[in-house]
Protein backbone atom coordinates (compact mmCIF):
# COMPACT_ATOMS: atom_id res chain seq x y z
CA UNK A 1 0.00 0.00 0.00
CA UNK A 2 2.79 2.40 0.95
CA UNK A 3 4.02 1.59 -2.72
CA UNK A 4 1.14 2.73 -3.88
CA UNK A 5 0.38 5.91 -1.58
CA UNK A 6 3.86 7.84 -1.47
CA UNK A 7 4.10 8.30 -5.09
CA UNK A 8 0.90 10.28 -4.60
CA UNK A 9 1.67 11.85 -1.43
CA UNK A 10 5.14 12.54 -3.55
CA UNK A 11 2.88 14.97 -6.57
CA UNK A 12 0.53 16.57 -4.43
CA UNK A 13 3.44 18.09 -1.87
CA UNK A 14 5.37 18.74 -5.57
CA UNK A 15 2.01 20.53 -6.55
CA UNK A 16 1.61 22.37 -3.68
CA UNK A 17 5.40 23.65 -2.93
CA UNK A 18 4.97 24.83 -7.07
CA UNK A 19 1.90 27.30 -6.18
CA UNK A 20 3.83 28.81 -3.05
CA UNK A 21 5.63 32.06 -3.15
CA UNK A 22 9.58 31.40 -2.93
CA UNK A 23 9.58 34.30 -0.40
CA UNK A 24 7.76 32.44 2.33
CA UNK A 25 9.02 29.24 4.24
CA UNK A 26 6.60 26.59 3.52
CA UNK A 27 6.51 23.70 5.84
CA UNK A 28 5.54 19.79 5.10
CA UNK A 29 5.10 17.26 7.93
CA UNK A 30 5.91 14.07 6.48
CA UNK A 31 5.49 11.29 9.45
CA UNK A 32 8.34 8.83 7.66
CA UNK A 33 10.21 11.38 5.65
CA UNK A 34 13.76 9.58 6.17
CA UNK A 35 11.87 6.12 6.24
CA UNK A 36 10.30 6.71 2.73
CA UNK A 37 14.02 8.62 1.67
CA UNK A 38 11.94 11.68 0.41
CA UNK A 39 14.63 13.77 2.38
CA UNK A 40 16.51 15.13 -0.77
CA UNK A 41 12.94 16.63 -1.77
CA UNK A 42 13.24 19.41 0.84
CA UNK A 43 16.13 22.31 1.48
CA UNK A 44 16.03 21.75 4.99
CA UNK A 45 14.74 19.39 7.59
CA UNK A 46 13.67 19.54 10.86
CA UNK A 47 13.34 16.39 12.86
CA UNK A 48 10.92 16.47 16.15
CA UNK A 49 11.95 14.44 18.59
CA UNK A 50 11.11 12.82 22.19
CA UNK A 51 12.37 10.12 24.63
CA UNK A 52 10.74 7.00 23.59
CA UNK A 53 8.33 6.91 27.15
CA UNK A 54 7.14 10.22 26.18
CA UNK A 55 6.14 9.09 22.18
CA UNK A 56 4.96 5.91 23.59
CA UNK A 57 2.57 7.54 26.43
CA UNK A 58 1.31 10.05 24.20
CA UNK A 59 0.77 7.49 21.60
CA UNK A 60 -1.03 5.46 23.71
CA UNK A 61 -3.03 8.78 24.82
CA UNK A 62 -4.67 9.12 21.70
CA UNK A 63 -5.81 5.37 21.33
CA UNK A 64 -2.72 3.95 19.05
CA UNK A 65 -2.42 -0.17 19.40
CA UNK A 66 0.78 -1.61 18.89
CA UNK A 67 3.05 0.96 19.78
CA UNK A 68 5.92 -0.92 20.14
CA UNK A 69 5.22 -2.83 17.18
CA UNK A 70 4.93 0.43 15.21
CA UNK A 71 8.47 1.92 16.42
CA UNK A 72 9.69 -1.34 15.35
CA UNK A 73 9.37 -0.28 11.69
CA UNK A 74 10.66 2.95 12.08
CA UNK A 75 13.48 4.63 12.58
CA UNK A 76 15.04 5.52 16.08
CA UNK A 77 14.60 9.49 17.41
CA UNK A 78 18.30 9.49 17.28
CA UNK A 79 18.71 8.25 13.08
CA UNK A 80 16.10 10.37 12.33
CA UNK A 81 17.92 13.33 14.41
CA UNK A 82 21.29 12.21 12.95
CA UNK A 83 19.70 12.75 9.59
CA UNK A 84 17.98 16.18 9.89
CA UNK A 85 19.28 20.12 9.77
CA UNK A 86 17.88 20.57 12.73
CA UNK A 87 16.57 19.18 15.89
CA UNK A 88 13.46 19.85 17.59
CA UNK A 89 12.83 18.31 21.50
CA UNK A 90 9.47 17.39 22.55
CA UNK A 91 9.55 16.83 25.62
CA UNK A 92 7.93 19.50 27.29
CA UNK A 93 4.67 21.23 26.61
CA UNK A 94 2.86 22.26 24.01
CA UNK A 95 3.92 26.13 24.03
CA UNK A 96 7.73 25.30 24.44
CA UNK A 97 7.26 22.89 21.52
CA UNK A 98 5.48 26.43 19.65
CA UNK A 99 8.35 28.45 20.68
CA UNK A 100 11.51 26.16 19.54
CA UNK A 101 9.48 25.23 16.07
CA UNK A 102 9.02 29.53 15.89
CA UNK A 103 12.83 30.11 16.32
CA UNK A 104 14.04 27.40 13.67
CA UNK A 105 11.61 28.51 11.39
CA UNK A 106 13.21 32.30 11.30
CA UNK A 107 16.14 30.56 11.22
CA UNK A 108 15.13 29.15 7.58
CA UNK A 109 13.81 32.45 6.81
CA UNK A 110 16.49 34.23 7.37
CA UNK A 111 18.43 31.62 4.87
Amino acid sequence: MEGLLWPLVGERVASWRASVSPDVVAVVEVPLLFEAGMEAVFDATIAVISDEETRSARAAARGHAAVEERAARQLTQQEKADKADFVVRNDGSLEELKQTLSQVLAKLDRA
